[in-house]
């Protein structure tokens, strides 16, 4: 089977790609794999690279290279002929151009559109409302395929593995997402409430689960720099040890471990502060307790789906029309993870608005300390996603039995 794979972001790669991968080459070690990066504004470059190391025999495009097929280009080693273009990422209408240059059928995970569902042969949904607006938009029936979130088998497989050192066993992790201005903002933002949990507790381990799609130079930058001074954070510094990379307070009193598997650390812990997103799935399916920050402290900097993401480019108007759009999103929403979205009440636990780091410290102070809300809602997270384990096997069977 010669197979095309559109993917985007570290969320998509770490969570879709990867566990369909490790399935696909178990099931049929000999499948030719093409994956194509499409353009992202909140990719952090690092995709293609990860996937390489991860997958040798992928063959594995960056976007520059994607634009140049899509183009029709001539692309070294690129076949002219393929079984099958799968979804897994980004903006559909980069799939759909690749199926006309490419041809093959046509697949698609979790989205579709009406204008693509009448050449769409296999649409993979998460769950049954995701199969209903599938159909509803078009797909036939007997072409939809109930598979689950893929998310939740690689957060399993993740967390199976050794901890590193540094993992805060029975303590804190803070995950501060991948994305440029997260990175930026959130890492010294986390830090300074880091430092105020371990005024009130000296004792209590926290460490840092940073992104594997995260390069250490950006992270020095990040908590050297301090952040915007909207986000109320204090500078501290990266320090290589022989442990590890660490944050470290100015005066070297503080130290927190920087960990590069994060859901390992994060199944040792007792509670995860992170953001909205797909960790806070990959949380849910491993039973950590979460607290999940959706800070508006600079709005114009927050992503949101779809076009309106870009109105803080437009010159003289754009930041304040991103601010009130983003706002306005927010207060629409009583919930922003999709745990507490399936489950129809808050099992994780948000904090939305303007955020400083002595809020969420307080708060995270309570709810380590809270016994039996840990309980109830690691508990009720574990069960949200039990049917969904085995998604990545039923998907890799499902696109071997369309083409074997």
């Amino acid at each position: 089977m010669r197979l095309a794979i559109t993917c985007n972001g570290p969320g998509e790669t770490a969570g879709w790609l990867r566990p369909l991968l490790r399935e696909l080459y178990a099931i049929r070690p000999e499948a030719d794999v093409h994956v194509f990066y499409v353009p992202d504004d909140y990719a952090s470059g690092a995709e293609p690279q990860y996937v390489r190391d991860m997958f040798p025999k992928a063959h594995v495009y960056d976007v520059k290279t994607y634009l140049a097929a899509a183009l029709g280009r001539p692309i070294a080693g690129l076949p002219q002929n393929f079984d099958l273009i799968l979804y897994l990422g980004g903006d559909l209408m980069h799939a759909a151009r690749l199926h006309r240059k490419l041809g093959g059928r046509f697949a698609t995970y979790r989205f579709t559109r009406r204008k693509y569902a009448r050449f769409t042969e296999l649409a993979f949904a998460i769950d049954a409302k995701n199969a209903a607006a599938m159909i509803a938009a078009g797909v036939e029936f007997d072409r939809v395929r109930l598979t689950g979130n893929l998310a939740v088998d690689g957060a399993l497989v993740e967390a199976a593995a050794a901890p590193e050192p540094g993992t805060p066993a029975d303590g804190i992790l803070f995950m501060p997402g991948s994305r440029g201005y997260e990175v930026d903002n959130l890492v010294p933002f986390f830090f300074t409430a880091a430092l105020a949990i371990r005024r009130e507790n000296p004792n209590l381990p926290i460490a840092f689960g940073i992104s594997p799609f995260t390069q250490l130079a950006d992270v020095r930058a990040a908590i050297e720099g301090g952040g915007d001074p909207r986000v109320f954070s204090k500078r501290g510094q990266l320090v290589e040890t022989l442990a590890g990379p660490v944050l470290s307070s100015p005066d070297g009193g503080q130290r927190f471990p920087v960990l590069r598997n994060a859901l390992a650390a994060a199944k040792q812990a007792r509670l995860a502060i992170t953001l909205p997103g797909t960790k806070t799935i990959e949380l849910a399916a491993i039973g950590t307790p979460v607290i999940a920050c959706t800070p508006l402290n600079i709005p114009e900097a927050v992503a949101i789906n779809g076009p309106l993401t870009y109105l803080n480019r437009i010159p003289f108007i754009g930041v304040p029309l991103k601010r009130a759009v983003v706002v306005g999103v927010s207060r629409r929403f009583r919930f922003h993870t999709q745990p507490n979205m399936d489950a129809g009440r808050e099992i994780i636990r948000e904090l939305h608005g303007t955020l400083t780091p002595g809020r969420v410290a307080r708060v995270a102070l309570e709810s380590w300390g809270d016994a039996a809300w840990l309980a109830e809602s690691s508990q009720a997270l574990r069960g949200l996603y039990t049917e969904h384990v085995g998604a990545a096997g039923r998907m890799a069977r499902g696109l071997l039995e369309v083409h074997p």
